[in-house]
């Protein structure tokens, strides 16, 4: 082989091992990660409607992005030390699905952006200071909660049309401090337009439960509305059976509770919620600010009515009803 031939192999093949060794000095892209803190884990068809969205947008999880996920097991007072541990991680955006959740990632960073799922008012409960300019690092989709009530007790009476007293069954750590007093205002509004004698009763954890459905049964309540709650949905099973040992026909706000076999319920669908919440958190990571992103009201509502559980109340669900329900379990 000529000489000089040999040199320019050489030095190809040098250029070669230059190239490759720098292109492994280069620091590896870095892969985002996400926060998720929750009040529990029931989240269930909504977190896979979350994570499904993500796929959409081209996240592959343990690819090229990283979801931490911190649950408090259904103790409210456990998130702020969860939230302060994911704003430790250095995450890129924390996602809350609860309004208790929301304000304790809120209460630990001032700077990381938060996106909410849910949140019954949270102009009122204090997570933004308007929905059109959230004017924070916080934003996500509202559930207008208070809004539902109403409409949710119109229902519950039209299936149960005889009913003269209701039980409201409520827990103080559901939703803001605020958002619960307006939802009750809103229930009592309501139940006394309807003719409907309200009974307030309060259950702040599942230890809470057997008393009050004594206090429903000594105040010969003929229906109950379950108002939303993480708590609630983490006990919706035990809920739905104390429901049914006490002959009260039961209106949820999460089609969750007609899955495990309660009568109906109606509110938005949390499915639609979180895959929308899905495309926030995308929008943050390619650099929106979440004061630039309005607070987005749900568009999707479902009525969900199991005739199972009518059927063993003694019920006859009118026509009317069952015409507007979104799904009816037989």
């Amino acid at each position: 082989m000529e000489r000089r031939t040999f040199m320019v192999m050489l030095s190809g093949a040098g250029a070669i091992v230059v190239a490759r060794r720098a292109a492994e000095a280069q620091p590896a892209a870095r892969v985002p990660r996400m926060g998720y803190v929750t009040t529990n884990q029931a989240a269930g068809h909504a977190l896979e409607a979350f994570r499904q969205e993500l796929r959409d947008l081209g996240y592959v999880e343990g690819r090229n992005v990283v979801i931490e996920y911190r649950a408090a097991e259904g103790k409210s007072e456990r998130l702020p030390a969860l939230a302060a541990e994911l704003v430790a991680l250095k995450v890129d955006v924390i996602v809350a699905p609860t309004t208790p959740a929301a304000l304790a990632a809120k209460q630990a960073t001032r700077t990381l952006p938060i996106v909410f799922i849910g949140a019954g008012d949270p102009v009122t409960d204090g997570l933004v200071t308007s929905l059109a300019r959230p004017g924070g690092n916080v934003t996500g989709l509202s559930s207008v909660a208070p809004d539902l009530v109403g409409k949710r007790l119109e229902q519950l009476k039209e299936a149960v049309p005889g009913v003269s007293g209701l039980a409201v069954l409520w827990d103080p750590s559901g939703s803001g401090e605020r958002t619960n007093k307006d939802m009750l205002k809103a229930a009592d509004v309501a139940a006394r337009a309807l003719g409907v004698r309200p009974q307030f009763v309060e259950a702040r954890g599942p230890a809470d439960f057997n008393r009050a459905f004594t206090e429903m049964t000594r105040a010969r309540a003929g229906a109950l509305m379950v108002v939303g709650s993480a708590m609630f949905t983490n006990e919706r099973r035990r809920l739905v059976d104390l429901a049914a040992t006490n002959r009260l026909p039961t209106m949820y706000t999460l089609r969750e509770f007609v899955d495990a076999g309660g009568l109906m319920s109606y509110g938005v669908s949390m499915a639609d919620l979180f895959r929308r919440a899905a495309t926030y958190a995308d929008k943050i990571l390619k650099g929106a600010k979440p004061a630039d992103l309005p607070v987005e009201q749900p568009t999707k509502f479902e009525l969900a009515i199991n005739l199972k559980a009518a059927k063993a109340l003694g019920l006859s669900i009118p026509e009317s009803l069952l015409r507007r329900a979104d799904e009816v379990m037989r």
